[in-house]
């Protein structure tokens, strides 16, 4: 494929098949850039049209760097990477395996590190960018049966602040956002726990939205709005090496009350 001619704004996206992921995909592609999705998941036939979906594994090494040869034949610039793939492990820490840990860190957190590598030379091409790490509320509160998860997105906040300190002399912005409950497949699947109470999917998720101030659950929606105002350089050009929580307030009230 010939490489497209710089005409828009360009972001690539891990993780663009699931919750998060459809609704940062949409919405950058409705404010008018042209979006890279990848997924270990097939994303169907819905992906933008002027865009590129890239079916692969980014826990593999190999697949990461597969993947931004093909970006690089795709685009010559990037203008946004976001890293929101992530894999999560619900079992007690004493349960988890070695095998289970690695995975999580692999996909969690070593693929971040790998893809800001990969990424750096069409950021900077372009005179620079921003970089969005999708955390989470569990890398600052976390519960039980959830802890190689929070280990990793907590990793992710240190890498967040390493990274915008090293980038900054090539003008590329390094932030995180921390997401608190968002209906997403993977916070169903994650509702094995008995930190939600008892009852069926819907009741657990009834349980989660009283404990936040809000009174709600978060949509994908919100998160990805919040996730477009970190990337695009025009709304928040002095922020870098920053966590940015949106969990309906769930971290601000204290768990004694």
């Amino acid at each position: 494929m010939e490489k497209s001619k710089k005409l828009k704004r360009t972001m690539l996206i891990t993780g663009a098949a699931g919750g998060i992921g459809r609704a940062t995909v949409e919405l950058f592609s409705q404010k008018g850039w042209q979006v890279i999705g990848v997924d270990r998941s097939s994303y169907g036939d819905s992906f933008p049209d002027n865009g590129l979906f890239i079916q692969a594994d980014i826990s593999n090494a190999s697949a990461l760097e597969s993947i931004f040869d093909k970006a690089q034949a795709f685009t010559d610039t990037l203008d946004a990477l976001i890293n929101n793939a992530a894999y999560q492990i619900t079992k007690p820490l004493l349960e988890t395996s070695v095998e289970e840990w690695d995975a999580v860190m692999a996909s969690n957190l070593r693929s971040v590190f790998l893809s800001a590598k990969l990424a750096y030379p069409l950021l900077e091409d372009h005179g620079g960018g921003a970089i969005v790490n999708v955390s989470s509320v569990h890398a600052v509160a976390t519960s039980k049966d959830i802890s190689a998860y929070a280990a990793s997105k907590g990793g992710l906040l240190a890498l967040t602040r390493a990274m915008a300190i090293e980038f900054a002399p090539d003008n590329i912005r390094v932030n995180a956002i921390l997401p608190g409950a968002v209906d997403t497949p993977m916070l169903r699947a994650g509702m094995n726990r008995d930190h939600a109470g008892a009852g069926s999917v819907q009741q657990r998720l009834e349980n989660l939205a009283r404990k936040t101030v809000s009174g709600k659950v978060g949509t994908p929606d919100e998160i990805a709005q919040s996730i477009y105002f970190l990337a695009d350089s025009d709304q928040s050009s002095f922020m870098t090496g920053q966590a940015m929580i949106v969990d309906g307030g769930a971290t601000a009230r204290l768990s004694t009350e």
